[in-house]
């Protein structure tokens, strides 16, 4: 029998959360959305047609129960809606802040592709999920018994940080070995406060730490520890480093002063957010004030940082991407909010080098036009000869992508076996590595991609090492 509180598509028209205006957002980093009250995502929950076969699920990488929480959430249970919520998600307020629904979820929403406006999945998940902290709903992670399996973990992200949940909270000793200060990996680092303010990331990694998780930060494996000195403390470990290397670009006079990377520009940003010392960010290295920025790149991290240049002040702050609008990688919700900052897009452009010498003062644009589909369908983009121009710039921000470090060499384990791009190769059901008791999981193994599939990833993995360790036969022939 159909829910009346449901179904409510034809009748109420979809409603995002309010956005701050963006002369006020620009000047803060505070998360532009506002929350929704309560009876307005009941009202937006209630939109959900219930599908017998629910798209929204199916492309949720971690296949979210979404059409159970959404009537859970129009009938006022938002206790159980966070219950049915987290039981797939192990951080699903950071996933309605950051996924990118338009792609996912929402974008495969039954009635969005049927003309009525997708439901609000993201902003209902983040609402359920913000409810829960505020109401206590959030437990401590209390295993029903502890257990003498010890598993380390080479990476504080949200892989590794999922992984440490699900190991912790079936009683496993679970140890999270980091190079940086603080955990949360680009949750803490790489994704600016105006996207993810610090405290949702600060909140689950207290919860973590209070459930037994033993955080060992500032320690750069192969420097610091050895890997082969973790796997001789653990029965088993899971390598989720993330991929860290910026992608270079070879073009004249990319090693000028000004030509900076786009982690290191939003790392300083972000850890200014927490009060720490950035000389870089102080010196104006790393600081985009008063500055005509150009960000190079069409992905989400690009985003982050021309809205992020936005709110340091910049002078100006454009955008090159060699494709056109419908093309880029990027989320379109993201290039419209950095729209409304005054971003200027510049399509279809792609740096030939960079002008003024020892310090930058200039990109040379050469114009592009795309041409026939390659292999994937994508149209290729192609050069168009004497349409090249010079744009001023004071700091130019490459956010090209990212690639795997030389794990093997830098570790010193040769027989961890890597694809040809570098990614640990790993079997991607199970995860297991080349190396007996060893996993990977996260974009070490799939390449730069979504916290959301890092997150499957490393639920995954435990799932696979938990097996692994109930095989005693197995442990014991290490």
């Amino acid at each position: 029998m159909a829910n009346n509180r449901m179904l409510q598509f034809v009748t109420v028209a979809k409603e995002t959360p309010e956005k701050r205006p963006p002369n006020l957002r620009a000047k803060d980093f505070h998360e532009i959305y506002r929350e929704y009250a309560d009876q307005k995502a009941a009202e937006q929950a209630g939109r959900c047609s219930q599908c017998g076969v629910p798209y929204c699920q199916s492309h949720c990488p971690l296949h979210n129960n979404i059409p159970d929480w959404l009537r859970l959430t129009a009938e006022g249970r938002l206790r159980e809606a966070y219950e049915i919520s987290q039981a797939t998600n192990t951080f699903p307020e950071i996933c309605g802040r950051i996924c990118p629904q338009d792609r996912l979820c929402e974008g495969n929403c039954v009635i969005e592709n049927s003309g009525h406006g997708t439901v609000t999945i993201g902003a209902v998940e983040k609402y359920i999920t913000d409810t829960a902290w505020e109401e206590g709903w959030v437990q401590p992670i209390r295993p029903p018994e502890e257990r003498l399996e010890s598993v380390g973990i080479i990476g504080a992200g949200p892989g590794g940080l999922a992984a440490a949940d699900v190991l912790r909270r079936r009683g496993v000793q679970v140890t999270v070995y980091d190079r940086h200060d603080r955990a949360g990996g680009l949750l803490t680092y790489g994704i600016p406060g105006f996207k993810l303010e610090k405290p949702v990331v600060m909140q689950r990694i207290a919860q973590l730490e209070q459930g037994g998780v033993a955080f060992v930060l500032n320690c750069s494996i192969g420097e610091d520890l050895s890997f082969d000195a973790i796997r001789g403390q653990h029965d088993a470990v899971l390598i989720a480093t993330g991929v860290y290397k910026a992608r270079d670009l070879m073009a004249p006079g990319v090693g000028a002063a000004g030509i900076v990377p786009a982690l290191d520009f939003l790392m300083a940003s972000n850890r200014k957010s927490f009060g720490d010392e950035v000389p870089q960010f102080d010196d104006g290295t790393l600081n985009a004030s008063g500055k005509r920025v150009v960000v190079i790149g069409g992905g989400d991290t690009a985003m982050d940082c021309v809205r992020t240049a936005v709110r340091q002040g910049a002078a100006s702050v454009k955008c090159l991407y060699r494709r056109d609008r419908t093309n880029m990688p990027g989320s379109q919700r993201e290039v419209a909010n950095a729209e409304e900052e005054g971003v200027e897009f510049v399509w279809l452009s792609a740096p030939r080098g960079f002008s003024g010498g020892a310090v930058v003062d200039g990109v040379m644009v050469q114009r592009m036009r795309l041409g026939a589909p390659d292999a994937t369908g994508r149209q290729v983009p192609e050069i168009i000869e004497g349409a090249d121009y010079t744009e001023p710039c004071d700091l130019a921000i490459m956010a090209l992508g990212f690639e795997p470090e030389d794990l093997p060499t830098l570790w010193g384990v040769p027989e961890l076996a890597v694809t040809r791009w570098g990614t640990v190769r790993a079997d991607f059901r199970t995860h297991q590595t080349s190396l007996p008791g060893v996993y990977a999981a996260g974009d070490i193994v799939r390449g730069a991609s979504l916290v959301v599939w890092a997150i499957r990833d490393g639920r995954e993995a435990a799932e696979s090492i938990l097996e692994y360790l109930a095989q005693p036969a197995a442990v014991a022939a290490e």
